[in-house]
Formats: structure tokens, C-alpha cells, sequence
């Protein structure tokens, strides 16, 4: 869609849309609750409050100024655990346009080029279209078991992406080699 513009870093507004798009979706797909919305706009609030532009990323899919999508890459813990997938959700006015792809394109092109050798995330069961997305992008299943992280009982999923060339370079950047 030609009347999408990605941007990175925040912009006013984007806490509450953001939230309000992952209530919304996990509401109406899985009857997720306050919970939810309260732990979303909680910790993408504490992290854009210790965002780092060379640690940190954080995109956002917008519409004449209205965010319909978002990624982040959460790199406080890049070096020891990999970099952390988070927020990744599109609006149903844009899924199925590619603005996943390029999002995700965007997140995974800042790990590489901040070097980070791993990539990893949690979903559930059950989110097909993301699932497919997340393994044509070479995400693997490496756990899952059930649990409430979400604030109701799902099997929880870990997916994980090791980004071989930089595995190397990080580790002896950061003394692990």
C-alpha cells in the first residue's frame, strides 16, 4: 500500500494505539481481558522509557499519522540471551498488504547490523498467520509448554532465529569467545 509510511523511534500517541491494536485483536480472537491491554501499554512503556537508538528498535506501519502496525527489537539483553521480537501486530486494514513482511524485514535488518547474534520471541498455539510469517523468516519452534504470561491459559510458544554471521563477531566483541 502506497499510503503506508514505516518510521522508527516514537512518535506521540503510539503506546495507547499499539495497545489498543494488540487489545483489540487478542480480544476478539481469544477473549483476552484487561490484563492483557494493561501488560502491553505497561511494558512497551517501560521500554520506550530506557529505549537505546543503538540497542533498541521500534517501528511502526502509519497511516496519515495513525499507527496501524508495529515491531521492536528489545537489545537490553541482546548479548547474553539474543535480541528480543516484541509488539509485532498489524491492523486488519493492512494484514495480508506485506507491511508484516516489511516490518519484519526492518527489525531483522537492525540484528544484524547491530551484530546481534540471535533473534527470538513468545507467542501461542494458534496464530497461524503470524507462525507462518515467523518460519518463512527462519524463526524455529525450540519450546512451548502451557502457560499465563498473557494473563489467560495458552500453549505458550518460543520461537528463536540465530543469525549465524554475527554469531562469531558478537561473541568475541563481547568476551564470550
Amino acid at each position: 500500500m502506497s499510503d503506508v509510511e514505516i518510521t522508527r523511534n516514537y512518535i506521540p500517541g503510539c503506546i495507547g494505539r499499539v495497545a489498543e491494536l494488540h487489545a483489540n485483536y487478542y480480544h476478539d480472537h481469544w477473549r483476552f481481558g484487561v490484563f492483557f491491554e494493561a501488560k502491553v501499554a505497561t511494558e512497551l512503556s517501560n521500554f520506550l522509557g530506557r529505549y537505546e537508538e543503538k540497542r533498541d528498535g521500534f517501528w511502526t506501519a502509519r497511516i496519515k499519522d495513525r499507527v496501524e502496525g508495529s515491531i521492536t527489537i528489545d537489545g537490553i539483553n541482546a548479548q547474553s540471551q539474543g535480541a528480543h521480537l516484541r509488539w509485532f501486530i498489524i491492523s486488519s486494514r493492512l494484514r495480508g498488504h506485506g507491511v508484516g513482511n516489511t516490518l519484519m524485514e526492518k527489525a531483522l535488518d537492525f540484528c544484524k547490523r547491530s551484530n546481534y547474534y540471535r533473534v527470538y520471541l513468545w507467542t501461542f498455539d494458534g496464530l497461524h498467520a503470524a507462525r507462518h510469517l515467523y518460519e518463512k523468516f527462519g524463526f524455529r519452534l525450540m519450546e512451548h509448554h502451557q502457560g499465563t504470561q498473557w494473563g489467560a491459559r495458552v500453549n505458550e510458544q518460543k520461537f528463536v532465529l540465530d543469525l549465524p554471521g554475527n554469531f562469531i563477531q558478537s561473541a568475541v566483541s563481547h568476551g564470550r569467545l
